[in-house]
């Protein structure tokens, strides 16, 4: 028996950041950045970040309290900010925006993401922190500390990518829900680093902000571009000899 032919309704999209908005959370996201900036650079940051590390640690192993399935779990969840899995959860992102024809965000989520490789890359040349050495490192870790770069990057890619998909709904409701899980997602796997003994707290508070700030900024600056970008490429598939 022959299926009956179906069709696919593309997503309208119902909502758009308001610049001015993102541009305020941006600001406000870098300021607390640059405070923790402040804070490594002058060698205050020691009075909350040992305290901070040595926290729920116990034994002479200072390793964290709770059974081993625990830690299992925690190494879990830090993966989702690892360079692999988090950049493959972005290129299934920008893929799943391109085949429901949201050219804008797609193009917006993948300048997004390589634009914060260079910020988080030139900032963490410029501060040049050590890892923590006062608890062991339950993970492998390399590079410098200052910022986290599992907490920036994760808060990056997630928050930019709920900002995609947000606009398909036109309910408030629906949109803060989405944003607020990536942003809490991304503050656990900023937590996790600290947990695992490899970034100090002042290293993850300041990733996640600086991710933050990076992902909301660039919603706000690199929506033209994205709008052109995609336009002329729409333009290009309607008319053939454009060249």
């Amino acid at each position: 028996m022959p299926l009956p032919p179906r069709t696919v309704t593309l997503p309208v999209r119902g909502w758009r950041i308001d610049r001015r908005k993102a541009l305020a959370v941006a600001m406000l996201s870098w300021a607390g950045f640059a405070f923790f900036v402040w804070l490594v650079t002058t060698g205050r940051a020691v009075a909350f970040d040992k305290p901070g590390l040595l926290f729920w640690r116990t034994g002479a192993g200072l390793v964290p309290k709770g059974p081993k399935y625990l830690l299992e779990g925690v190494r879990d969840l830090t993966s989702l900010g690892g360079v692999l899995l988090r950049n493959l959860v972005a290129l299934g992102a920008v893929a799943g925006l391109l085949f429901l024809r949201l050219r804008r965000e797609a193009i917006l989520l993948a300048l997004t993401v390589v634009g914060a490789w260079l910020v988080e890359g030139v900032i963490k040349g410029l501060v040049g922190r050590p890892r923590p050495e006062i608890v062991p490192h339950l993970t492998e870790a390399g590079g410098a500390s200052f910022p986290s770069g599992h907490a920036f990057n994760s808060a990056v890619v997630y928050i930019a990518i709920a900002l995609a998909f947000a606009t398909l709904s036109a309910r408030e409701s629906v949109r803060l829900t989405v944003i607020g899980t990536a942003i809490v997602l991304s503050l656990v796997i900023a937590w996790s680093r600290v947990w695992l003994g490899v970034h100090f707290p002042s290293d993850v508070l300041a990733g996640w902000l600086g991710g933050a700030g990076w992902a909301f900024l660039a919603a706000a600056l690199l929506q033209r571009p994205a709008d052109a970008a995609a336009d002329s490429d729409a333009a290009d598939k309607l008319d053939p000899t454009v060249r």
